[in-house]
């Protein structure tokens, strides 16, 4: 296809706040925008504009111009738009209260200040790389910082004068935030025990280095109808939620060809929650990187483009079901056919590897739980000096918004346990602090409709107590996932947990107030593979904010008291009346 690229000085400023897409289903006889069947001719003003100019090159202009110039010289279309292609939002304005977030346009509502996302990619964080994400946030970004459930750490209060240097000081250590967000293929999850763990099945460590060396940055991939969420996993704990992304690769064990990788296609939440299917390949590690590449460039030329709503690869498989998938996949992007494989194994454990346990080589790794992802620069800087003096060898984050530290000595490992807690980390958390996820929320989103990390938190501190005797009698004795979210978007998974809170706005007694609605039973392989499904809610059930932790206190006592042996939280849940769980 022809691509335009213009230089920074011919960037015109198009209008604010332009026309939402229609939501009405694609007629028959229309152009879905497919550029594989219907041409790359953009059906709506996003695609047009990602047309004119490619995401990647507003760089240049940030380095040269907006960085120097300042905030006010930065055009609508880059600033709402491609700033995103290298991991900038603008963070939500202050005092905005949820009630107005549908009510304001991007432009009201956009603080003077960014999130600005880091990819990890799977990497393993050394000393090095953590003094470094720990410098940006104290020196740039008010000492903020979270482990998001995407294995990447995000940063709020980023000036766009300070963008170039943050840039200098990443790619220094071998980090970057390139195509973090956008239209492009987001960071990749990766096991955060690869190459280290005992019982590993393959290690994903070099696929995933040669696909982001090869294709990250690549202008060919760089504008795809929606994002692309990669996940690739050789654990048997199947530790990257492999269900809801567009494309996971999964550690098996061939019976003849040996380890290599299931194929799962089309997963993602959101709105219109789907999760991926099995397609049914076996696909070797010496085929992984072209199997990837197959798959995102067939989202690229038959993904729907006229609904941005309807682009992700989800709805594409949806229509075309695995087997045509599949048969697309072997002849028009590989050039042959792909052996039958197996399935995954059931999960081995949790995924989020929290605690302390044996590597290969007779160190230990050790997980650890913040609390719902939320550290800070300093804290980083710590752990950075605290891995280094234990002897340690580095920091993987996890897709539970955990971190692992890799290698840490046997005759050192409680006094390392010990030092993590004087972090602020734990890796003996409670249960509740261990499974609870929130997304960022109110604070800096500008989706959200509720405040979430805080809530969580509160939540989390208040549970301890109120469920003790629970935990201490040895009662609750399955993981309650308690997922936290903002807006409808699932950014924390509330559709795969056991308990998902969706933040709106809700009416008490007539009062307009903060509040959830709740999602129940939930869940993914790496919790229990026969519960893998996206939940039920329950009409009229809305929580408010403040009664939070009395709702879960009483569901989970309900599911104590009514559980037949061996039951599970989400199979309760399947089965009991609606007013058990009120």
């Amino acid at each position: 296809m022809a691509r335009y690229t213009f230089d920074y000085m011919t960037v015109t400023e198009p209008a604010r706040g332009p026309a939402r897409p229609s939501t009405r289903p694609p007629r028959a006889d229309r152009s879905n925008g497919q550029w594989k069947v219907d041409g790359a001719e953009p059906l709506n003003g996003n695609e047009a504009w990602k047309l004119e100019d490619n995401g990647l090159n507003v760089r240049e202009r940030i380095e040269q111009v907006y960085a120097k110039e300042g905030f006010d010289a930065i055009p609508t279309q880059d600033l709402s738009g491609r700033f995103r292609w290298w991991g900038l939002y603008t963070q939500r304005r202050p005092g905005i209260d949820g009630g107005r977030t549908a009510q304001l346009s991007d432009d009201e509502l956009s603080d003077r200040y960014f999130m600005l996302r880091v990819r990890s990619d799977g990497q393993a964080l050394t000393p090095e790389r953590l003094r470094v994400l720990g410098g940006i946030s104290t020196e740039f970004a008010r000492d903020s910082a979270d482990i998001t459930d995407r294995q990447n750490i995000q940063y709020h209060w980023i000036d766009i004068a300070d963008v170039p240097e943050i840039w200098r000081r990443l790619e220094s250590v071998g980090l970057q935030t390139t195509e973090a967000c956008g239209d492009t293929p987001r960071g990749f999850l990766g096991s955060p025990v690869a190459g280290v763990a005992a019982d590993e099945i393959i290690d994903p460590t070099p696929v995933i280095a040669r696909i982001t060396e090869k294709y990250l940055g690549d202008l060919d991939l760089s504008n795809l109808p929606r994002k692309f969420k990669t996940a690739i996993t050789g654990h048997p704990s199947l530790d990257v939620v492999h269900e809801i992304n567009d494309i996971s690769l999964v550690g098996v064990v061939h019976p003849e060809l040996g380890p290599g990788y299931d194929l799962w296609v089309g997963g993602g939440l959101s709105t219109s929650p789907r999760l991926a299917e099995r397609i049914g390949v076996f696909v070797s590690e010496e085929e992984a990187v072209d199997v990837w590449h197959g798959v995102i460039s067939i989202f690229r030329d038959y993904g729907y483009r006229r609904l941005r709503n309807k682009a992700r690869l989800k709805f594409l498989l949806a229509e075309w079901g695995p087997v045509k998938f599949r048969e697309v996949l072997e002849t028009e992007y590989l050039g042959h056919a792909l052996p039958d494989g197996p399935a995954p194994a059931p999960a081995t454990g949790p995924g989020d590897h929290v605690g302390v346990h044996l590597q290969k080589d007779g160190n230990y790794y050790v997980g650890a739980a913040p609390t719902v992802g939320r550290i800070s620069g300093s804290l980083l800087t710590g752990l950075a000096d605290l891995v280094e003096s234990h002897g340690a060898t580095a920091v993987r984050l996890t897709a539970h918004q955990k971190l692992v530290v890799l290698g840490v000595p046997a005759d050192r490992v409680e006094h390392f346990v010990d030092g993590l807690e004087g972090l602020g980390l734990t890796a003996r958390p409670s249960p509740f602090r261990r499974t609870t996820m929130a997304c960022t929320g109110i604070e800096y989103c500008k989706l959200a409709i509720v405040e979430t990390k805080q809530t969580a938190s509160d939540a989390i501190a208040e549970l301890e107590t109120r469920l003790a005797d629970l935990v201490e009698d040895g009662s609750l004795d399955t993981p309650i996932l308690l997922n936290v979210n903002g807006c409808p978007n699932s950014c924390a998974r509330i559709q795969t947990a056991d308990i998902g809170l969706k933040g709106q706005i809700i009416t008490v007694d007539g009062e307009q107030q903060p509040g959830f609605q709740v999602h129940l039973g939930g869940g993914l392989a790496s919790v229990d593979r026969d519960e893998a499904g996206l939940g039920r809610t329950v009409r009229g059930l809305k929580v408010p904010v403040s009664e939070l932790p009395a709702y879960v206190e009483r569901v989970v006592r309900r599911f104590v008291d009514e559980r037949e042996d061996g039951e599970t939280f989400s199979r309760w849940t399947a089965r009991a009346d609606e007013g058990a769980l009120l």
